[in-house]
């Protein structure tokens, strides 16, 4: 596989192309235009479509019939674009479709700005939606992360029929990266041979596609079908990654995407100081690696869980529930598209252990 220096967003479109879904519908909105920007030259040479829809609303809409009648989709947008899309991802969810998202976020409440941010954990994690239902929600720290996140995101929609979700800040999608891909791409879906597709009656059992139910034990039924896809991709899909996790560590900080690097330099600069912190990098944020977190945080060394986010304190809810007080927890964070410094992190850390600068 031959390496290209690529920008985040760019690479994001052509990992989907990769993936074998050149069906995009989208609406502009900074930071993540890039992408619709490449696959508005690319898809034409891959016989893709892209729609440029009228609003975000719309692209929901789209991305619903697409998927029903069997097609694989996806769409990028960015905060209040995938605010937007919240009805029809929970449409999505109750009919049991597969479709992947991207959200490159940037700051907010409202319209905020266009700088990097994390804001919107809760939205993607606690389903930013009506109803019972969640999404699998994919966290990556680099442009490479990102392009693999895609191909399995799409694998992970169609094996559960569900939306994914796939978040990274501004920075994923506007830095340059070397990047691979595979060397031979996946096919398109063939809807005729998907057992679930809408494609019009040619003498089978009808299909139907729905969210509606108005009877209200249908519905139950469907909610609790839906809570036990929930509990098997709990089960099988938790992914996380550890970094200089030792039996020295005193603080043990929890992080994900691009923070997670910038936590990455602290730590490593930390250890030249002879301070030993290790990391816990979320890779699944839905379904969040809660066996695994408790597991290194309850550790005997630890005396602290730090939570270090681009928000102003969300994952931290999360990780204060995994861990049931069986350690402190901490805070640190900068929103609003301010992005925590390398030296930031460390005074944090050693606030907390009380060593002097």
């Amino acid at each position: 596989m031959a390496k290209r220096l690529m920008k985040g967003n760019e690479a994001i479109g052509e990992a989907a192309i990769a993936a074998g879904a050149p069906n995009y519908f989208a609406y502009p909105i900074t930071p993540q235009s890039e992408v619709a920007e490449y696959l508005c030259w690319r898809l034409p040479e891959v016989d893709g479509v892209f729609v440029q829809a009228e609003s975000e609303v719309a692209v929901g809409n789209m991305l619903f019939g697409a998927s029903a009648s069997g097609k694989r989709v996806f769409t990028t947008s960015s905060s209040p674009g995938i605010s937007l899309m919240q009805e029809t991802i929970s449409y999505m969810a109750g009919a049991h479709l597969p479709v992947v998202f991207v959200n490159i976020m940037r700051g907010g409440p409202g319209l905020g700005g266009i700088l990097p941010a994390q804001s919107d954990y809760f939205q993607a994690t606690k389903g930013g939606g009506h109803g019972d239902y969640r999404i699998i929600v994919l966290a990556p720290s680099s442009v490479q992360e990102a392009v693999d996140m895609m191909l399995w995101a799409f694998d992970l929609a169609e094996k559960y029929l569900t939306p994914v979700m796939l978040i990274g800040d501004g920075m994923i999608g506007q830095m340059m990266e070397s990047v691979e891909f595979p060397d031979k791409y996946r096919e398109e879906n063939n809807p005729d041979e998907i057992e679930w597709a809408l494609t019009g009656a040619k003498g089978r059992k009808a299909r139907i596609c729905k969210s509606l139910f108005l009877n209200p034990e249908q519905l139950e039924e469907n909610s609790f079908l839906l809570a036990e896809k929930y509990k098997k991709i709990k089960k099988a899909e938790r992914r996380c990654e550890l970094y200089n996790v030792k039996d020295d560590n005193k603080i043990i900080i929890t992080s994900y995407g691009t923070m997670a690097r910038i936590c990455q330099t602290a730590i490593d600069e930390l250890e030249g100081e002879g301070v030993s912190v290790g990391l816990f990098r979320p890779i699944t944020l839905f379904p969040y690696p809660e066996e695994e977190l408790y597991a290194e945080g309850s550790k005997k060394n630890i005396k602290c869980v730090l939570s270090v986010e681009m928000s102003t304190g969300q994952m931290v809810e999360d990780v204060e529930r995994i861990m049931k007080g069986k350690k402190k927890i901490d805070f640190f964070g900068r929103t609003g598209g301010v992005v925590p410094s390398p030296d930031e992190v460390k005074d944090k850390v050693r606030k907390i252990l009380r060593i002097k600068k």
